[in-house]
C-alpha cells in the first residue's frame, strides 16, 4: 500500500514538473516574441517630409526639348535643396547647409525623377511631395533617440533637433506605412532598404529545394523500402548514412555548400541555386526517412492483394 502511495506521489510530482516546464517554456517564448515585436514594430512605419517642389523648367529642360534622355541628366537634387531652403530659410553656413540637406533621404531626387518621367506636364509647376527622411531623423521621430540626452550622446545635434521641431510645428513631417520595406531590396541607406530581394531569393531557394529534394527523396524512399535487396551491405551502408545525415546540424551543411559549391565548383555567391541545393541536401534525409515510415504504415495485405490479382510489383507499389 505504501508503495502504491509512493508511486502515485511520484507520478503527481512528475506531472507538476512537466506542467511547470511547459508553462516556463511558453512564458520565455512569449517574452521573446514580446521583445521582438515591441522593438521591431516601428519598422512598419517610415518618416517622410513634405517638400514644396518647384519643377523648374530652367533646371530640368532649359531648351524645352521634352526628351527624356535630356531631362534625365538634369540636377534633380537641386530641386530638393531649393525646397528645403524654402521651408527652412536663413541657413547660410556651409556646414549647417550640409546638415540641413541631410535631413532628407538621398532617394528624394530619384523620386522626383520618376515623377517627371511618368508625366512631363509637371515641368514648370509646383507641387507638395512627401519624400523619405534620413534614417537618423526617422529614428528620432519613432522615439528611438532620446531628445533629452546631452548633445554629444545623440546622433542628432541641437541644430538639427531645432529644424525637426520646426518641421513638426508646421506638420510637414509625419509617419506613414512603410511600403519601402516590401518594395525595395537591400541598401546602404537604412531608410531605403527593404526585404523584397531577400523575400524573392528565399522563394527561389525554396522552389529549387522542392524541385530537387521532393522527387529524389520520394523515389529513394520507395526504392529502399520496396525494391532494394535485403541483407545487402551496400544498401545497409546507405541506410546508416541517411540516418546519420538526418542528425547532422544545419551549419555543417552550410560549410559543405561553402566548400563544395562555392570554392570547388566556383558557383556564384548569394545565388538561390546554391542555397536551394544546400537546403536539398539538408532535407533529403528527413524526407527519405519520413517517406519510408509512411510506406511501412501501409498494411502488407493491400500489396499482397494487388499481387494476388496479378499486378506486378511496380503496379502494386505505384497504383495501390
Amino acid at each position: 500500500m505504501n508503495n502504491v502511495k509512493s508511486r502515485l506521489a511520484k507520478e503527481k510530482r512528475f506531472q507538476i514538473y512537466g506542467i511547470f516546464s511547459i508553462v516556463l517554456a511558453l512564458s520565455l517564448l512569449s517574452l521573446l516574441f514580446i521583445s521582438i515585436i515591441s522593438k521591431g514594430y516601428t519598422a512598419f512605419n517610415e518618416t517622410r517630409i513634405q517638400l514644396p517642389i518647384h519643377f523648374d523648367q530652367k533646371i530640368l529642360d532649359p531648351n524645352n526639348t521634352e526628351e527624356w534622355k535630356t531631362i534625365r541628366k538634369a540636377n534633380f537634387n537641386k530641386l530638393v535643396r531649393n525646397a528645403i531652403d524654402e521651408i527652412l530659410p536663413g541657413v547660410e553656413d556651409r556646414n549647417n547647409k550640409k546638415k540641413l540637406y541631410k535631413l532628407v533621404s538621398g532617394s528624394a531626387e530619384y523620386k522626383l525623377r520618376n515623377i517627371v518621367q511618368e508625366n512631363f506636364s509637371v515641368i514648370g509647376t509646383k507641387e507638395k511631395i512627401w519624400v523619405l527622411a534620413d534614417d537618423d531623423v526617422d529614428m528620432l521621430i519613432k522615439g528611438h533617440i532620446n531628445r533629452n540626452l546631452p548633445e554629444e550622446e545623440r546622433l542628432i545635434d541641437n541644430q538639427e533637433l531645432e529644424w525637426i521641431s520646426i518641421l513638426e510645428s508646421k506638420k510637414i513631417i509625419k509617419k506613414f506605412f512603410n511600403k519601402t520595406l516590401f518594395t525595395s531590396g537591400d541598401s546602404a541607406e537604412s531608410e531605403q532598404s527593404g526585404i523584397l530581394g531577400a523575400l524573392i531569393g528565399s522563394l527561389f531557394a525554396l522552389a529549387i529545394t522542392l524541385i530537387l529534394s521532393f522527387p529524389i527523396g520520394i523515389a529513394t524512399a520507395i526504392y529502399l523500402e520496396e525494391f532494394a535487396p535485403k541483407n545487402n551491405k551496400f544498401i545497409d551502408f546507405v541506410e546508416v548514412n541517411i540516418n546519420n545525415l538526418a542528425a547532422v546540424p544545419s551549419i555543417i551543411f552550410g560549410l559543405l555548400g561553402l566548400a563544395i559549391f562555392l570554392n570547388f565548383f566556383g558557383m556564384p555567391r548569394s545565388a538561390p541555386l546554391v542555397g536551394g541545393m544546400v537546403l536539398s541536401l539538408m532535407t533529403l534525409p528527413t524526407i527519405i526517412i519520413s517517406s519510408r515510415a509512411a510506406l511501412k504504415s501501409v498494411p502488407p495485405s493491400i500489396k499482397e492483394g494487388a499481387l494476388g490479382l496479378g499486378a506486378s510489383n511496380i503496379q502494386a507499389v505505384f497504383h495501390h
